[in-house]
């Protein structure tokens, strides 16, 4: 048996654990970022954050379905954004469900299809570090990614 294995074995149910706990953090912090006014939605919008402010910017979230992995123009962009991230200190997670991402952060029209959800920020809601639990664990979690060399760990959000 190797050491990969024997990591892998003991690895399993803990990093389930932890993709679980991971997944509810990141539900509960789009919720209060959204009801504290701190959410920006769409990649070009978030770019335009990014390049206005960077130093405000708290977290970042990548979401494609599967369809949209054939996308090279979004692909693109995910890079360039995913790099800004990295040089400025911005954790950064990947979201495997557009659809689910939707359904916690709403539309932007009553009763519409929402929008651009492929980026998504969370900046500070004022000049004070803002201290939410649920961004804390999230931190963490993508401390403890990177330590793993996951730079951009992906999140499965709750049903």
């Amino acid at each position: 048996m190797t050491l990969e294995e024997v990591r892998g074995q003991d690895t399993v149910p803990e990093s389930t654990a932890r993709m679980q706990g991971a997944g509810k953090a990141l539900h509960e912090l789009l919720l209060s970022a959204q009801r504290q006014g701190c959410l920006t939605a769409g990649v070009y919008e978030s770019a335009k954050v990014l390049n206005v402010d960077p130093d405000n910017v708290t977290f970042c979230v990548l979401a494609a379905d599967e369809e949209d992995e054939g996308d090279i123009a979004l692909q693109i962009h995910f890079t360039l954004i995913q790099a800004f991230c990295c040089e400025n200190d911005i954790d950064i997670v990947r979201v495997g469900d557009v659809q689910r991402l939707a359904a916690i952060v709403g539309s932007d029209e009553e009763g519409g299809a929402p929008g651009d959800l492929h980026c998504i920020l969370i900046s500070n809601p004022n000049e004070d570090t803002w201290k939410d639990p649920a961004l804390e664990k999230l931190s963490l979690f993508c401390e403890e990614s990177r330590s793993f060399n996951d730079w951009v760990p992906s999140i499965t959000l709750p049903e």
